[in-house]
């Protein structure tokens, strides 16, 4: 890049991703069709170059001069024609929750305390800020947070997170349609010593603490694909390509994605990560658990009347509306000033395929224990997601050459507690201290993280998962639900998970699911538009945004084959198992079956 280069760039919001919160790109002139691009960095020169630029440019960009090619100077270029640029750093890890984050720090503080400042620890977050796609509104047990920052609410630390509210009484409820009934809040689910808080905050606020240890933390770039070394290991991985048409096509924007080789990658993707699935069926980690499971989270913020505000307080419930057959429950929790996080977690081994978790979902709020809370108030976002339920019985393992599995990609929920963040956070930690020991040895090659294997083990998060591991299988008895409350009752108070028999996950979810013409089918009320919405309003609370021309990430191998295949037998399951409306069977007189699947982008 010549001296002058900086003079003629053109500074522009990007989605970029670089070390400071202020995310920019610095484009310079140069004649078509290439572009010199300041991309993620490494070498020490691009400070200057920032600086020149602007001084609010961060000093750690990418440094590179690859070129940016123009589709429109050859409709038949090949964007895989292009050769990746590479960064080398020492352990890369995908993912920017709870567990990425906390291995993330862990990394560098062990590195800093050891005066190895030059230890570079990458993180990749494909959402554009760090905590875009958290949550807000959870419980968190607050062991692991204790450990990674003793100080984390000390009044004196000037960094100490300020939104966390003491829970201060629980509540556990079981619902018919009209009645609440009490029940005993179990061991397991007592919240004495923990908060609630906006998980949306708590997570930005451990990027900053990130970024303040060194930790190069890189919204805006999701990993699309894992690299593999000769002798089979992982390498670590690469991010999409940017500026390609909803076509699969390249545009003028066109970038060709970046290659970061690691010794450690490690995968933080959350609840059935796409790379992580990759890498959990190379590897064969499964050969000695059970298959997943999972539950469905729909979720909304309300800001309520002052006078039905009770900062602190939990309140749980199972039962109604969910039929006797299916398993989950709610909770409403009271935190920050006048907000209260409501939701509705179903688990998806349910087997009427009519019945939709958003439809069930707005049934709830109407029942008179969330109604007469909420009513009066208002809505101030909405969100879902896919969580682990499987459980000790389902953990896979976690290591192998080359990389890790932390966090939700490994699935260390405790269901019965209603909380995961907490473990997860504790493997992130686990993984970073095995991984800097394996890397400050002298040892050269392939890494393998026995010892994150053999600590995770000897960890509070096996204990805990291990104690609990009868009770979500419990529910798969001919008495439903009230049979699994009996069984997970004696449990909690009595057994304390010391008994010989580790009972099994029935089935897949997917292979829970009957026929429709086997099931009754369910109507769902029209929403009033004050407490129950339909599903294009909520998702307008979302927060969601796309560029209109950009691919879809969904894709289907055979869009008539897959209609052929389900659609008779399941009747537009599609339709209502999706909290966003995003599939869809509609009428086509010109398909066999009369109708055509297809899939709701942001257009």
């Amino acid at each position: 890049m010549s001296s002058s280069a900086p003079l003629q760039a053109i500074v522009r919001q990007s989605t970029v991703p670089c070390r400071s919160r202020i995310v920019r790109r610095a484009l310079v002139n140069a004649p078509s069709p290439y572009s010199t691009i300041v991309a993620p960095p490494r070498t020490r020169h691009v400070r200057q170059v920032a600086s020149a630029i602007s001084p609010r440019i961060p000093a750690r960009l990418f440094s590179t001069t690859r070129p940016r090619f123009l589709a429109s100077a050859d409709e038949s270029f090949d964007p895989q024609t292009v050769e990746r640029e590479s960064d080398e750093v020492d352990v890369c890890i995908i993912g920017g929750g709870p567990a990425g984050l906390s291995a993330a720090i862990r990394l560098k503080q062990l590195a800093n305390e050891s005066g190895n400042e030059d230890f570079r620890v990458l993180l990749l977050e494909k959402a554009g800020e760090i905590g875009a796609h958290i949550l807000s509104g959870a419980v968190i047990q607050p062991s692991a947070i204790n450990e990674l920052f003793p100080d984390w609410l000390d009044e004196a630390n000037e960094n100490r997170f300020e939104h966390a509210t003491p829970v201060v009484g629980d509540k556990m409820r079981f619902l018919t349609k009209s009645m609440a009934i009490p029940l005993p809040t179990p061991p397991q689910m007592h919240n004495h010593g923990n908060y609630i808080v906006s998980l949306n905050q708590f997570t930005k606020w451990l990027g900053e603490r990130a970024e303040e240890v060194g930790v190069e933390v890189y919204p805006g770039f999701a990993a699309s694909e894992v690299i593999y070394s000769p002798d089979g290991s992982v390498k670590g991985v690469a991010t999409n390509d940017l500026g390609m048409g909803r076509d699969g096509k390249p545009k003028d924007s066109f970038e060709r994605g970046m290659e970061f080789h690691a010794r450690v990658t490690m995968f933080a993707e959350g609840a059935h990560g796409n790379l992580t699935k990759q890498v959990i069926k190379k590897f064969d980690l499964r050969s000695e658990s059970q298959h997943q499971t999972y539950g469905l989270g729909v979720k909304e913020v309300w800001e309520v009347q002052p006078e039905k505000f009770q900062k602190g307080q939990v309140v749980h419930s199972m039962g109604y509306p969910l039929p006797s057959d299916t398993y989950g429950g709610a909770w409403l929790y009271h935190f920050g000033d006048n907000l209260v996080s409501i939701g509705l977690v179903t688990a998806l081994d349910y087997s009427n395929p009519w019945l939709s978790p958003y439809g069930e979902f707005q049934k709830m709020k109407q029942h008179p224990l969330y109604r007469d809370v909420l009513e009066g108030g208002k809505c101030i976002s909405y969100g879902a997601r896919a969580l682990i339920e499987g459980g000790f019985q389902s953990i896979p393992k976690v290591a192998f050459p080359g990389g890790a599995i932390i966090g939700d990609s490994a699935g260390f929920v405790n269901v019965p507690k209603v909380k995961g963040t907490h473990n997860a956070m504790k493997s992130g930690m686990l993984a970073a201290e095995a991984a800097f020991k394996a890397l400050s040895s002298e040892a050269s090659g392939s890494v393998f993280l026995y010892a994150y294997e053999e600590s995770l083990r000897n960890s509070s998060i096996w204990k805990e998962l291990k104690e609990v591991r009868n009770m979500r299988p419990s529910f798969h008895n001919p008495l439903g639900i009230y049979g699994g409350v009996l069984y997970s009752g004696l449990e909690a108070y009595i057994l304390k998970g010391r008994v010989p028999w580790t009972l099994k996950h029935k089935q897949t979810d997917h292979g829970a699911t009957k026929h429709a013409d086997q099931c009754p089918k369910i109507e769902y009320p029209k929403p009033d538009g004050k407490i129950t919405f339909d599903i294009l309003t909520s998702v307008s609370r979302t927060g969601t945004n796309h560029e209109e021309d950009q691919p879809v990430h969904l894709q289907v191998k055979d869009w008539d084959a897959h209609a052929l295949e389900t659609w008779p037998a399941y009747k537009g399951l599609e339709n209502r198992f999706c909290p966003a409306g995003v599939y869809e069977y509609v009428e086509d007189s010109s398909k066999p079956l009369g109708v055509r699947f297809q899939i709701n982008s942001q257009k």
